[in-house]
């Protein structure tokens, strides 16, 4: 077949790709920086003549406007993981969340439990070959693409080529629309009011980082400031469901070499990226980073097989027992598991493994009155993304302790040291009522 001819075949605008949607169809949007806008904004312009159609999402960065409540009946988002740009929705009922370890995710489409008719991907343009680059969500992409019906393709010569298991050939899509313009940036930054506290969180783990060690960096400031206080350290490698901007100059002073990783030896290896045009201009075509489908990658027996596999993560609230609430406040959903679990289990079974939780001591409210994050007990309906049984090591501005393998008692008495000094006198009385102390 002549791939230069199907291409010209199967080009169209937006407005036409979308057009071969129907009601009732389930569709995935690839997500992240990712997002295809353009094929997004067609979809929201033509929902109106549809009904009942699914979009299945993780992150997107993106706008509210597919989620308007005037859209509802017409375009309903069901998000696997839950961005500012949804969240509203989802309370309100508009939208839905489906709970999901980010390494299963794929897995649901791959392997039929939730059926996909069509899937909207954002890839480069073909090589002389035919072959177009998934880019850079390509591990949270290929499974879906390949589950997919029906697969309409957004065509963008500003993605980056992205290697590993990235090809996709022109013969595997239904429609095609180019588009020439930007891809969405997120740069990694602290939400906190506090740096400081923050950068003395991201000292805590980093003093007990080794040499050597594989990294993994969770989204959010804590996990991407810890980088930051590893310039004295020697050979550092990533493997990780995704890594920022913050890896590039680590990378070029050689401390990011990947010399002493177990597997993937010498290389970058994540799921998909996110970070500004400066990372995106990096890792086009480079050979020091492969993307790999997200269920390999966050496979928690994969990433076991990195000795010295530091796993860092965040939460929103971690009780006396060492439970960890990283997905919502109360029963609010607010976010979801993403790859915690998935590290946090690897890094734990890992040779030489630092598995750790990290968060601030505090929490300021709404309505300006200052809050422990390490609390009694969870909030009534908070959903445990690390258990007890799971946990290892929390770190907060004040220290970092080690639970596992430790009694309630000791536990207790653990977190409250490194609780804020104003709500230690507390924890310590509610230990006591609760019989942990």
């Amino acid at each position: 077949m002549d791939w230069k001819q199907y291409y010209q075949d199967h080009l169209m605008s937006a407005a036409e790709a979308v057009r071969l949607i129907q009601s009732g169809n389930r569709i995935f949007l690839t997500g992240n920086c990712s997002v295809p806008h353009n094929l997004l904004a067609a979809l929201v312009e033509y929902a109106p003549n549809l009904r009942d159609v699914e979009l299945c999402q993780a992150l997107t960065v993106a706008g509210s406007e597919y989620v308007r409540p005037e859209l509802e009946g017409h375009l309903r988002v069901n998000s696997f993981f839950i961005s500012n740009n949804v969240r509203n929705a989802i309370w309100e009922g508009r939208a839905d969340f489906t709970p999901v370890l980010l390494s299963e995710f794929p897995l649901l489409f791959l392997r039929g439990i939730v059926p996909l008719d069509v899937a909207l991907i954002h890839i480069s343009p073909p090589d002389e070959e035919g072959y177009c680059r998934l880019g850079i969500e390509a591990g949270l992409t290929r499974s879906q693409a390949e589950s997919a019906r029906m697969v309409i393709a957004q065509v963008n010569p500003q993605m980056p080529l992205m290697l590993g298991d990235t090809l996709y050939h022109v013969t595997q899509l239904d429609a095609i629309v180019e588009v020439n313009e930007p891809l969405a940036e997120l740069p990694m930054v602290s939400n906190h009011s506090d740096e400081s506290l923050v950068q003395k969180i991201a000292s805590h783990i980093a003093e007990r980082i080794p040499d050597g060690a594989t990294l993994q960096l969770g989204i959010g400031g804590i996990p991407d400031a810890v980088l930051r206080y590893l310039y004295h350290k020697k050979d550092l490698g990533i493997h990780s469901e995704l890594f920022s901007d913050g890896i590039i100059d680590l990378v070029e002073k050689g401390i990011i070499n990947g010399s002493r990783k177990t597997i993937h030896t010498g290389k970058i290896t994540a799921g998909f990226i996110i970070g500004t045009r400066r990372l995106y201009d990096w890792v086009d075509n480079n050979p020091l980073v492969e993307i790999q489908r997200t269920e390999y990658v966050n496979n928690p027996f994969v990433i076991a097989k990195n000795d010295r596999m530091v796993a860092i993560n965040s939460a929103i609230e971690v009780d006396l027992t060492g439970q960890v609430c990283a997905d919502s406040i109360g029963p609010r959903f607010y976010s979801g598991v993403g790859g915690q679990m998935d590290f946090i289990y690897g890094a734990s079974l890992s040779e030489g493994g630092l598995p750790v939780i990290a968060l601030p001591s505090t929490v300021a409210l709404r309505d300006g009155t200052v809050a422990s994050r390490i609390v009694p007990m969870l909030k009534a309906g908070a959903g445990v993304v690390t258990s007890r049984n799971h946990v290892h090591y929390i770190a907060t501005e004040y220290g970092m302790v080690d639970l596992y393998g430790k009694s309630i008692r000791q536990r207790a008495q653990a977190l409250i040291s490194i609780a804020h000094p104003d709500f230690r006198a507390d924890l310590s009385r509610e230990a006591k009522k609760l019989n942990f102390i």
